[in-house]
Order: C-alpha cells, then structure tokens, then sequence
C-alpha cells in the first residue's frame, strides 16, 4: 500500500514538472516571436542601426535553475520580459505611425502648392494666348487716366500710325542705324510701339532687355516691353515684366516708371487693394524724390482710388 501511495505521488510530481516545462517553452516561444518583431520595427525606424536601436529592459538570468525545482520565478521573469517587449513595440509602433502623419502632412502642403503655382502658371500662359504674335492689331485699353510718359530722347518722337497691310505698316516704320544695336534697338522698338504694332514691338524691345542687360537701354526696354502689354490688354504679362524690370534693375532709369506702371496692372487685373497700396507706397519710398510732377499726381490719384491708408 506504501508503494502505491509513493508511485502516485512521484506521478503528480513529475506531471506537475511537465506542465511547467511546457508553460516555460510557450512563454519563451512568445519571447522569442516578440523580440523578431521589436528587431524588425527598429529596422525600419532606424535603418543601418546607427545606435539607435533599443535593447530588451528585461534580460534572462544567468542562473538556470535545474529541472525539478520550482518553476515561478522563471516564469515571472519571462512575465517580465513578455511585458517590457510588448511596451517597447508599442511605443515603437507609435514613432512609425506618427513619421508617416508627418509625411502625409508634408505631402498635402507639397500638393496644395503645387496647384497654386499651376494655376498662376495658367493664369499667365491664357494671357499670352490671348496676345498672338503675328495677329491683327488689339485696340489699346483705355486706361482711364493720364499716364505719366517716360521723358524721350529726341529720337524718340511720336510716330505716326501707318496704313495698309500689316507688312506694310511694319515696312513704314524707319529703322535706325547709330551703329549701337542697344540704342537702335529700342528706339525701332519705341517707334513700333507708338504706331501701336505691339507685337512686332514686343520682339525688339525683348530682344535689347535679353541680349544687353547692362546697357541702359535696357530698363527702357523691359519698361516699355510691359507697357506694349499694358497697352494691348495683356495686364497679366505687363504685371510680370514691369516686376522684373524693377526687381532686376532697381536702379535703372525706368525702374520707378516700372512700379508706377505695376501698380496700374494690378488694378486692371483686379486684385486687392492692399496690393496695389503696397506697389505705391514703395514707389514713394524709393523714388518719392524722383518722380516727376505728373507722375507724383497720378500716384496721388490712384492712392485715392484705391482708398490707400
């Protein structure tokens, strides 16, 4: 009868062992998948490592207690450790998820501005469409005011607008021949543009602002590039070239007339007030001295207009 009640118990003791053991491999089955994972999330938040890596908080003991001793403290320990590696791949989990809001936020911005910037692209590209190169002429805008003209060298003088075809009208107009193409340039351009052929003007006047920048002809020529623009109902290219002429060339002799012009473009063109204050108020700054009477009173004017504080 002792040996049985002996053999019984040494059964339930060597089951008892068994349940541990196999309580013991699956939590260190668990262990083992975890840590896979928390490896692969650090690659990929921390690539070629470069000590950014995070080590598991909980380490195993360097003491293994041999079979047959009781089980709890290994299993809390490896408890401990499933926890500790369970938090970390959370918290690295949470870094992954922001970065990409991150992104997605950077990439919205990115978009937005790109549609912006298409739309003024396009907003440019139809006003020049709508200005042909080799078309019939457009009948200048009215601009409602008395513009102040740039003072003319004696070669600059009026030109009468000729008749005929538009081959013909080109034809009449005399080109000169000063043995300065800057100069003969602009005066040929000048005198296109007073017999109101824009487009032909538009070529020479282009051409002296490209081919000789550092020549002074060369801020009369973008000028006078944005009002054959101006005056051909084109206010969105007459905008930009008058803004680079005085952006480029601030102290060219036609960088003032180019602020005063941008101020009207920008009213053709409808846009706020404030903008157009802007444009003349730093006119006043810069050139104030400068200006002429009557430019002085069409600034004064368009203040008014456009209810400038």
């Amino acid at each position: 009868m002792r040996i049985l009640m002996a053999a019984a118990a040494l059964s339930a003791l060597v089951a008892g062992t068994g349940v541990a053991h196999a309580q013991s491999t699956a939590i260190e089955g668990r262990v083992d998948r975890l840590e896979r994972e928390m490896r692969a999330v650090q690659r990929k938040v921390f690539p070629g490592g470069a000590g950014q890596t995070l080590e598991p908080q909980i380490v195993p003991e360097t003491n293994v207690n041999a079979p047959g001793t009781p089980a709890g403290s290994a299993l809390s320990d490896l408890t401990q450790r499933v926890a500790a590696l369970e938090n970390q791949v959370t918290s690295m989990t949470g870094q992954v998820e922001q970065g990409q809001y991150r992104l997605r936020q950077l990439e919205e911005a990115f978009n937005a501005y790109k549609r912006s910037t298409d739309a003024r692209l396009k907003a440019l590209e139809d006003g020049a469409s709508s200005v042909g190169t080799g078309g019939p002429v457009i009948a200048p805008v009215d601009l409602g005011e008395t513009p102040a003209r740039p003072t003319r060298p004696p070669a600059e003088t009026a030109t009468p607008k000729p008749t005929g075809t538009r081959a013909q009208q080109v034809a009449a107009i005399q080109k000169p021949n000063s043995g300065d193409p800057a100069e003969d340039g602009y005066t040929y351009g000048f005198r296109l543009w007073s017999a109101k052929l824009y487009p032909e003007a538009r070529r020479e006047l282009e051409a002296v602002a490209t081919k000789y920048p550092q020549h002074r002809r060369a801020s009369y020529s973008q000028n006078l590039l944005g009002r054959a623009y101006l005056d051909s109902g084109a206010p969105s290219l007459a905008a930009v070239a008058f803004y680079e002429n005085y952006k480029k060339n601030p102290n060219g002799e036609r960088a003032a007339d180019s602020l005063y012009y941008l101020a009207q473009a920008l009213t053709k063109l409808k846009k706020p007030a404030s903008e157009v204050c802007k444009v003349y108020t730093e006119l006043d700054q810069l050139y104030g001295p400068q200006l002429s009477a009557e430019m002085k009173a069409g600034v004064a004017e368009g203040r008014v207009a456009q209810k400038c504080k």
